[in-house]
């Protein structure tokens, strides 16, 4: 079955911190990778599978908070219609500054 592409859009900016919505369908996966900063994932809306290093998978429920350290592998994924902000802090060479939305 072919699935359309990840939904990310970058929901606000301020510099050293960004915030980014991701909406994924079921059977959608976001492969596993690293981050060089902290990222803390929102679940607002569905089941948020993950998986961290070689740990065995998780579910984070809508209302639940999953952080991730920086350098730490790892994967998402969805069984059913999923939405969550992912905040990341700190990044790396970056000045902070004020924010700014994105109008919708």
């Amino acid at each position: 079955m072919e699935h359309s592409p990840l939904g990310w859009e970058q929901l606000a900016d301020c510099g050293a911190m960004r915030v980014v919505g991701l909406r994924l369908r079921p059977g959608q996966r976001v492969p596993e990778h690293r981050n060089a900063i902290p990222v803390a994932v929102i679940v607002t809306e569905g089941e948020l599978c993950f998986s961290e290093g070689a740990g065995a998978a998780q579910t984070a429920h809508a209302g639940e908070l999953v952080l991730v350290d920086p350098g730490e592998r790892h994967s998402y994924w969805s069984e059913v219609e999923t939405a969550a902000y992912l905040v990341y802090a700190g990044l790396p060479g970056v000045r902070a500054r004020p924010w700014t939305l994105r109008k919708r």
